[in-house]
């Protein structure tokens, strides 16, 4: 049996400066009336406890004065970030998502290893960006926030991907303090990303290496080197 790479999706797979997290912006921005930055968001992002986005997006609006339900604050978050999906393609924000890795670099990486996913996207979303970009790469088990009762930090994801195959060798590649959070609580090697322009990337850094990443790298094309392939 190979041995497994769990990759999350958000910044690891995909660059979501310009979809998820512009999202959350004007999301806050069309409930409050005041404007956020990207910087604030990665504050609450390293806090822990904010992977759901639409959870996050309700909680900097009452923290900015704003009480709004739950169920409103995901209409109006999902409606700028999927727009009009046709022949699911969306051309809401979430077309302006960027595949992070290099032509040919995951391929030659799948002829060692296994590929399985842990992210907190529900799976028809998270199954729409890889029909995208990746449609030709397998990843099995394949865990969204509808496939478990806890999300991150809760490991629950990444335990049912290793009872699957309990005497592979895992790796799990995240770009959060939950998703290091959840590895270690599952006992998974973790592999930080934090990225070159991401907000408050020093204390990212600071943040996944007190969680005991392994290494922490600039995105995943520095991946291969890493684990020598």
């Amino acid at each position: 049996m190979k041995d497994i790479i769990v990759f999350d999706m958000d910044g690891v797979l995909v660059e979501v400066g310009e979809s998820y997290r512009e999202t959350i912006c004007q999301t806050v921005a069309h409930f409050t009336g005041k404007s956020i930055t990207r910087e604030l968001v990665q504050e609450y992002k390293n806090a822990g406890g904010w992977n759901n986005d639409w959870a996050l997006s309700q909680k900097i609006a009452r923290d900015l004065g704003t009480e709004v339900e739950f169920d409103t604050v995901r209409e109006y978050f999902d409606g700028i970030f999927f727009g009009t999906v046709t022949d699911g393609i969306p051309d809401g924000l979430m077309s302006r998502e960027k595949w992070i890795a290099q032509p040919g670099m995951l391929e030659k990486l799948n002829e060692r290893f296994q590929f399985s996913i842990f992210t907190g996207r529900l799976q028809a979303e998270a199954q729409m960006t890889l029909r995208r970009f990746a449609r030709h790469l397998h990843f099995h088990p394949f865990i969204g926030a509808d496939d478990v009762t806890q999300g991150k930090p809760h490991p629950e994801g990444l335990q049912k991907i290793v009872a699957a195959a309990p005497e592979a060798e895992y790796w799990y590649i995240g770009d959060t303090v939950d998703d290091a959070r959840a590895s270690r609580a599952a006992g998974v090697p973790f592999i930080g990303i934090a990225a070159a322009g991401v907000p408050q990337r020093d204390k990212l850094v600071e943040l996944l290496e007190a969680e005991n990443a392994m290494v922490i790298l600039n995105d995943i094309n520095e991946l291969p080197g890493f684990l020598n392939v």
